[in-house]
């Protein structure tokens, strides 16, 4: 019984000596683990002012997602259906910035809800069939009345169904919900999430 006791402790501390090593050495988890959580890193807006001006850049190193992952997030003041919403895939693609992302895309299924905050919208994942490799594109948009924030995500060559809850995820953070009620005008404006 004792031996057994002696045995089982030495396990236990080999095993957190292993697991103390990783943590130190900064080893990752595999490219294909079921779950990711991304580094994300504010890069330049990389494309050209247009009627929407710029917004913010985002970019996770394949080190830290499996592939590289772009975001590219910013605000339509008075651009969506006031009515309704981001309410269906009709209205997230006429909001839409995919193409900031690629021009040829075709769905991967329908969209589904999301909320971001006190917003709600749909996502939605689209195959992008460019001259590169193929690759999955997620679109986002939310919105508050008539103004919606819009966000497309180069996924890379990872699963979807991997990647996109993680920027999902990001998108609803604390500081990125903050960030998209300073630029509706909303920041002296309570709303609860």
């Amino acid at each position: 019984m004792k031996r057994t006791v002696v045995v089982l402790l030495t396990v236990l501390a080999a095993t957190g000596v292993v697991l103390a090593s990783a943590a130190v050495f900064g080893l990752r988890a595999p490219a294909n683990s079921p779950s990711i959580e991304p580094v994300l890193t504010e890069a330049k807006w990389p494309f050209p002012i247009d009627q929407w001006g710029i917004g913010r850049a985002f970019v996770c190193e394949p080190a830290d997602c499996g592939t590289k992952v772009e975001i590219y997030v910013r605000p339509k003041i008075g651009f969506c259906n006031c009515a309704t919403g981001v309410s269906d895939d009709a209205e997230l693609e006429r909001v839409a910035d995919t193409e900031l992302v690629s021009r040829k895309i075709r769905p991967q299924g329908s969209g589904r809800p999301i909320k971001v905050g006190w917003m709600h919208g749909l996502a939605r994942t689209y195959w992008a069939n460019d001259e590169e490799a193929r690759r999955s594109v997620l679109s986002a948009a939310y919105n508050d009345g008539c103004d919606v924030i819009v966000a497309a995500a180069a996924l890379g060559d990872r699963d979807p169904a991997v990647t996109g809850p993680a920027v999902l995820a990001f998108l609803a953070s604390n500081p990125m919900v903050r960030w998209a009620k300073k630029e509706l005008g909303l920041e002296f404006v309570k709303r609860e999430w």
